[in-house]
């Protein structure tokens, strides 16, 4: 088992953080966890901190972050909006953990059975709520396979829906965030998304999407 300090900051990999993110789930899986002395590592981020990974996840309270990927104290910089949404401020909190704060990966963590994914898929209209769903409807563009019964009732059409929205999120990442992307391009960070089994609780992996995605930015830039 592998731990980051301070001490291995500038050492430290987009490819690690990832590992320590997968190996993380794993023991949350097998229901073990890492013995921290918090009462210490209160002390010891008391001044300054250093979250090896940044992750825009959902507001759902069965998606609790740390537990689910099994780290402490000062290990991740979380930004939670319901549908996992990269909202402006959500886009500068991740600019901020990434340039200012060293954040090596930013996962965009959506999840099964998204009561915001499904709202975007019926498009609601309630007070703030459209607001919010207004982030996510977008998204309803990328799925071409299924052609009837598109509302939350069609539990293939909102899974794929899940995995869309996290596309189009990483999209809007790219496009709205310069920082965000050079540092991808240079390759300081990594983008990923992932999806929480809300039955299981296993994180798969969209390995590739950012490459993916930025292969297209790059190919509509010569247009």
């Amino acid at each position: 088992m592998r731990i980051h300090t301070f001490e291995n900051k500038d050492t430290l990999t987009p490819q690690h953080a990832l590992d320590y993110l997968k190996e993380g789930n794993y023991r949350f899986l097998s229901n073990l966890k890492v013995n921290r002395d918090l009462l210490s590592l209160v002390n010891q981020y008391s001044d300054a901190q250093f979250p090896f990974a940044a992750v825009l996840g959902c507001s759902d309270s069965r998606v609790p972050t740390e537990l689910i990927f099994d780290q402490g104290l000062g290990d991740l910089f979380i930004v939670r909006l319901a549908g996992n949404i990269a909202s402006k401020n959500a886009i500068g909190s991740l600019e901020f953990a990434c340039k200012y704060l060293g954040s090596k990966i930013v996962v965009v963590l959506g999840h099964s059975a998204c009561g915001a994914v499904k709202a975007a898929c019926d498009h609601v209209k309630d007070g703030n709520i459209t607001e919010l769903v207004s982030h996510i409807t977008p998204a309803l563009a990328k799925e071409k396979t299924i052609a009837t019964e598109r509302t939350s009732k069609n539990e293939e059409f909102v899974d794929k829906m899940i995995h869309h929205n996290i596309e189009y999120q990483i999209e809007t990442l790219l496009n709205e965030s310069e920082t965000l992307f050079d540092m991808l391009t240079e390759g300081k960070i990594m983008i990923v998304g992932a999806v929480y089994e809300l039955n299981s609780g296993k994180v798969e992996f969209m390995e590739g999407i950012a490459p993916n995605v930025l292969r297209k930015m790059s190919a509509l830039s010569t247009i």
